[in-house]
Parts: C-alpha cells; structure tokens; sequence
C-alpha cells in the first residue's frame, strides 16, 4: 500500500506539469490565442504564418474574432509581381485598422506564404496567388468568403469594402503620404520652363499643329482604354488560371486587366495610324505607288485592328453579335 501511496504522490505533479504546459500552448485557451493575436498585431499588423501557426490560430475553435488571410507566394523565384502589390495594398488595410478608432482585438490580419505553408495551400484547395479569405467567427468560410479580386481588384479601398460586408467593420484607409508625384510634377514644369526660356525667341513650335495632335491623340488613348479605372480600382496585371495559363483580357466587362488596358491602347493606336495613312493618300500629292502603298497599308490597319478591337469588345459582352474579320 505504501508503494502505492509513493508511486501515485511523485506521478501526480508530472500529471499537473502535463496539464499546464498543454493548457499554455498556442491555440489550446482562446484568452490565451486573442492576447498572443493581439501582441502580436501591435508589433506588426499583417502576421505571417506558416502551417503549425495557421492551425493554431486560425483552424483553432472556438473563435470570437475574424482574421483574414492573404494567400501568397512572393518569394524572388515566383515572380509573383502582382503577389507584391497586393501584399503592399493588403498592408495598407491592416495599417489603417490598427490606427482607426475603430480597432479592436475582433479582427486580425495574416499572410501564408506558399513557401512558408505549402500544405496550408493544398488544405484550402488553393492554386492560385494572391487570394484573400476571410475566417469568421464561428464556422468555416463559405464561398463568399473569398475575395472576387478579379470582379472587384485587390486596391486597399476594395479589400476595406469587402471587409466591413463580411465582417461589419469599417475601415477608413490612410495611405502614407507620397511626395514623389508632387516632385515628378514640380520637376516637369521647371523642365518645361527653363526649354519654354531657352527658346523664347523662337516659340513658332508651340503654333505645330501635329505636336498638339499627337499630345491630344496620346491623352484619348490613355482615357478610352482604362487608365482611370485601374487607377481607381488597382485591378491585377494579369491573371493566371488554375491550369497555369495566362489570362491578359478579363472576361467580363465589369472589370479588366492592367495589360489589357495596354493592348486596347495600341488596338486603337493602330486605327488612328491606318486613318492617318489613308487620309494623307487622298490627298492627290506626291508619288501615285506611294499613295497606293498607304491606301492599302492604311485599309489593312484599320480592318484588321478593328476586327481585333469587335473581337475583344465581344468576349467581354457576352451576346454582342457583330464582328468584321474573326
């Protein structure tokens, strides 16, 4: 019996030791996972986590936070370029919450690596980068949980949006404050001025009627393929499938591709030069073969340009029936 007393007196600490330590492990007291959350937000707003801290804090139940996640990949051998700038955008939005009124330990922000956490990828069935999932707090995320960055881009201003739909938070963004547009412009106007001095005694090229037609031609292109709307809306440079292959036109006309708005841009380019060649060969001077040359030249452009331009308005506006060439 005293054996027993003996054996169950020095087993009884290791049982309690056992206990303690499991009880201050990660993710075991939800207390002890929102204050580890919390500590760590204030050191730096977007965690990075790799698979033991996904599990720990984000897969761990019960919550009564969200946290939203950025899946990425952006390490040098990805070449994930639009990986980068959604990582600054998402960084933005975290930023602005930890220095809003507003913030509270009820939402947290967290980035996975691919390299970091590639089994966390595979878990979430993800094969894609970036991607952004927001984790309520009870539950698992449904499929609205996941941010349609090709519909609405990964800009700061989008990803607070779609933000306070799932989470009913708001978030005012505050960028930091960049002088380097005010010191481009500065520089431009000092440029100008100091060519517009040097030349004051000859300004006859301020009367070049094709230099303003070129300057105006070059601002209509800018304006009618999307400039304004990328900078609005910081939709991603490309896309690429599931399958791995490269998307450059967006398929819907509620949004578009940074390079597509570069590949509409020289579509129209390619009309005006056509219209320009066929208009400079109706004018009934110079060489007949070179008039020729441009007539045609410039119908060729224009028809095959504008196909092009027919094709892409097509794939984008489901049901549009017309089309020239293909």
């Amino acid at each position: 019996m005293k054996k027993y007393m003996l054996s169950v007196i020095l087993i009884l600490p290791l049982i309690f030791y056992y206990v303690d330590s499991q009880a201050r492990k990660p993710g075991s007291s939800l207390g002890d996972r929102v204050q580890q959350l919390t500590d760590l937000s204030n050191k730096k707003p977007v965690l990075r986590f790799n698979a033991n801290k996904f599990r720990d804090f984000v897969k761990a139940t019960p919550r009564n936070y969200s946290i939203v996640v950025m899946f990425t990949a952006l390490a040098q051998q990805r070449q994930c370029m639009v990986c980068r700038q959604a990582s600054d955008e998402f960084s933005v939005v975290a930023n602005s919450f930890k220095y809003s009124p507003g913030f509270s330990n009820k939402l947290f922000f967290a980035m996975v690596d691919f390299d970091e956490g590639s089994d966390v990828f595979q878990t979430m069935k993800i094969n894609t980068a970036p991607v952004f999932v927001h984790f309520p707090p009870k539950g698992k995320p449904k499929t609205t949980d996941t941010m349609d960055i090709q519909r609405v881009g990964f800009g700061a201003d989008a990803i607070a949006r779609w933000i306070n739909e799932k989470a009913d938070i708001q978030i005012r963004i505050f960028r930091p404050p960049n002088y380097s547009g005010t010191f481009s412009l500065m520089l431009l106007f000092a440029f100008i001025g100091g060519f517009v001095y040097i030349r004051r005694n000859n300004l006859e090229f301020l009367y070049n009627k094709t230099m303003w037609g070129v300057w105006a031609l070059l601002f209509c292109f800018a304006m009618t393929s999307g400039q304004m709307w990328n900078h609005i809306r910081g939709p991603p440079f490309m896309h690429r499938n599931q399958n791995g292959q490269t998307a450059y036109i967006h398929g819907s006309s509620q949004g578009q591709f940074v390079v597509e708005t570069y590949i509409v841009m020289l579509m129209n380019a390619a009309v005006v030069v056509g219209i320009i060649f066929m208009t400079e060969a109706a004018k009934g001077k110079g060489d007949a073969k070179r008039r020729k040359f441009l007539a045609i030249f410039g119908l060729i452009l224009i028809s095959v340009f504008f196909s092009a331009l027919l094709s892409v308005f097509r794939s984008k506006t489901h049901g549009y029936p017309y089309s020239l060439l293909f």
